[in-house]
């Protein structure tokens, strides 16, 4: 299943399940955005499901922004089982 990217009032919304195949797709959109703006705010709220490797992406990218200074919030705490995931693999002081 292909993930949906909303735009909404500053807020990159993620739809869908979240897994390494279309991980890459959203690594390759989001490090695009990150080269044309300062900051970017992205919301996991409706995720259906995700992986490990996502979630690994998604860590990948919040540490390519802080050494490229751009401010890269990750959403998603609101949604029990990104916050399982973030938490198990020990990246849940980036999850708000």
């Amino acid at each position: 299943m292909a993930i949906q990217i909303k735009y909404d009032g500053g807020v990159y919304e993620i739809n869908g399940l979240l897994n390494a195949q279309n991980g890459e797709s959203l690594r390759n959109h989001i490090e695009v955005i990150m080269k044309q703006s300062k900051g970017l705010v992205l919301s996991l709220n409706k995720v259906l499901d995700i992986d490990s490797n996502a979630v690994k992406i998604i860590s990948d990218l919040h540490r390519k922004a802080s050494l490229c200074d751009t401010l890269f919030y990750i959403i998603g705490r609101e949604n029990q089982r990104v916050k399982e995931l973030f938490s198990a693999l020990n990246y849940n002081d980036i999850l708000l």
